[in-house]
């Protein structure tokens, strides 16, 4: 649910976007949402898996679940790692270029 949420909204701000012509800043602005609702996403489904392990453990569950919690912990840090490299591409883009020029 998390992530169809974030999908459709973010759909709706890649239209927006697309319209009104913000350039390559404006894409990234809906990938980071987009990515945040992805990550957010993931760890909701770990969280559910470990609670449903807990339940009823067998030792093949236990193992599947170490499975799926590396791979969706290798995933969210590769993607929290885009998602700030983005996110420093935005800030550094909105702001003015600093003056190399000191003094007043």
């Amino acid at each position: 649910m998390i992530i169809f949420a974030g999908a459709a909204v973010a759909f709706v701000r890649f239209l927006l976007v697309a319209f009104r012509r913000h350039g390559d800043n404006g894409f990234i602005a809906v990938r980071l949402f987009l990515g945040r609702f992805l990550a957010l996403g993931l760890e909701f489904q770990l969280a559910g898996d470990v609670l449903r392990t807990a339940i009823a453990p067998t030792f093949t569950q236990i193992g599947q679940l170490a499975a799926i919690a590396t791979i969706r912990t290798a995933l969210n840090f590769f993607l929290s790692r885009e998602i700030e490299k983005e996110r420093l591409t935005v800030n550094g883009a909105s702001r003015p270029p600093a003056s190399g020029a000191g003094g007043g």
